[in-house]
């Protein structure tokens, strides 16, 4: 690629910020919220025109797992958020907690209402360009951004990356890792919405997914008429009168951190989605004869791209082991949901995938998820939230959904708002009793540390 000469110009900086959060999924709006809450002047940016990324932009159509199978755990502002994008959904119950449905457009508003409320303020079209250190080299010095008012630069005393892919941090020179030990990563999923389905023959036909024998992707698949079918991932939820959200199928070789690997999943993902359309209304007439492709997501659902390396990995013994930490700052329930990473790997998810080599949690069980899994290695006052936490791969198959990334999301925000009236603004060097304290304050699930698993060591110690 040639180097083009352009006129140098001055591009302005506003510098007026304590904290500033790249990326507004589920992470990126608790994030905000909790340090706004704290009385940090907060600036949250968005590449898209919404809040809430995969529940809304990306079009997953359903909650993982709010609760240890006994009560939620997901609390404080997760809990807020589920609660409230519940209300109006005349088919899903108050207390249902696993695998509700989600209405994209209401949790959209929910996001808009909460982040506006705590003082927050958004920018919507708005990409992170570039990450500027200036002085000390372990220092983020200021963010360049990219919108229809062109580059300009944005200074905070913490900054907080949220963009799912570790973009601030990387660029910022962290270290991290990107998929597995050959690179392969997990592949993505195009969701979509089917319309005008016949609710009484959606809801008393078999269930679509593989688990049930009668399903008719089984049929679908041995019929060979449908080879853009890749699989038979089929997961999908009643997310309105007549409407079925569905989160199915696998786009492979998608890299969020390549836009040219992303431009073909997208349109390869669309196909697909026409595909199963299709097919569901020829093997499944009664409930989808009907059935209108409304939607398919703005963007594309990926699930594993680059993970920082942090003060501290999250390993697959703290998993299995059921770990606390003294610095935990959320628990999590979920079970390892690792998806094959080639497509010729596809038979894995109708047989034995790699997560039931590891039993699913009990009733009552979790694991702790520490704070120092938030604070990246070499990078005094940028924090991390999402499912690129500091941890080992196949842990990251369970931390990457949307209720654990609510929790480390407001966890981050009230971090960096203490960091950001701290000298220095070091998020390594937050007083974690205190941190822990305000996310009880809040409503946060912390059980007592029984079992110190180890000393913690000040940062620069």
């Amino acid at each position: 690629m040639k180097n083009l000469s352009l006129p140098a110009r001055q591009i302005p900086l506003d510098d007026s910020w304590d904290v500033i959060v790249a990326g507004g999924g589920p992470a990126g709006c608790t994030a905000a919220i909790a340090a706004a809450r704290e009385g940090a002047k907060t600036l949250l940016i968005e590449s898209t025109g919404s809040l809430g990324g995969s529940g809304t932009s990306a079009l997953v159509p359903a909650w993982c797992p709010f609760s240890d199978k006994e009560k939620i755990i997901y609390r404080g502002l997760a809990e807020t958020v589920f609660n409230a994008s519940k209300e109006g959904m005349s088919h899903v119950g108050a207390a249902d907690l696993d695998w509700v449905p989600i209405d994209a457009e209401r949790l959209k508003r929910v996001y808009d209402k909460l982040v506006t409320d705590a003082g927050v303020t958004v920018l919507f079209h708005t990409s992170l360009a570039s990450v500027e250190k200036a002085g000390a080299v372990d220092e983020v010095s200021a963010l360049l951004v990219a919108n229809k008012a062109g580059l300009s630069a944005l200074q905070a005393k913490v900054y907080i990356d949220c963009t799912g892919d570790a973009d601030l941090a990387a660029w910022a020179g962290a270290p991290f890792h990107k998929g597995d030990e050959t690179g392969y990563i997990q592949p993505s999923t195009h969701c979509f919405v089917l319309s005008n389905v016949d609710d009484q023959a959606y809801r008393h036909s078999p269930q679509l997914g593989w688990w049930d024998p009668a399903s008719p992707i089984h049929s679908i698949i041995a019929s060979g008429k449908y080879p853009e079918i890749p699989d038979k991932h089929l997961c999908n939820n009643n997310v309105g009168p007549g409407t079925v959200g569905f989160n199915a199928g696998h786009v492979w070789d998608v890299d969020n951190t390549d836009p040219a690997s992303v431009s073909r999943g997208l349109m390869k993902g669309r196909q697909l989605a026409a595909s199963y359309r299709d097919a569901l209304a020829e093997f499944a007439p009664a409930a989808f004869g009907n059935a209108f492709l409304v939607a398919t997501g703005s963007v594309i659902g990926v699930r594993e791209s680059r993970r920082i390396t942090g003060d501290y990995t999250l390993t697959l013994t703290d998993y299995i082991e059921r770990r606390s930490f003294a610095d935990e700052i959320c628990r999590n329930s979920y079970f390892i949901d690792l998806h094959p990473t080639k497509a010729e790997h596809k038979d894995k998810i109708d047989d034995v995938t790699l997560a039931t080599r590891f039993k699913h949690y009990g009733k009552g069980e979790s694991h702790g998820v520490p704070y120092r899994c938030l604070t990246p290695k070499g990078l005094k006052n940028v924090l991390v939230a999402g499912r690129a936490i500091s941890c080992e791969r196949i842990v990251q198959g369970s931390v990457r959904v949307m209720p654990v990334c609510l929790a480390m999301g407001e966890a981050a925000g009230l971090a960096a708002a203490l960091a950001a009236r701290s000298p220095g603004h070091d998020v390594h060097a937050v007083d974690i009793p205190t941190l822990r304290r305000r996310l009880q304050q809040h409503g946060a699930y912390l059980p007592p540390v029984s079992t110190v698993v180890e000393t913690l060591v000040p940062a620069g110690a």
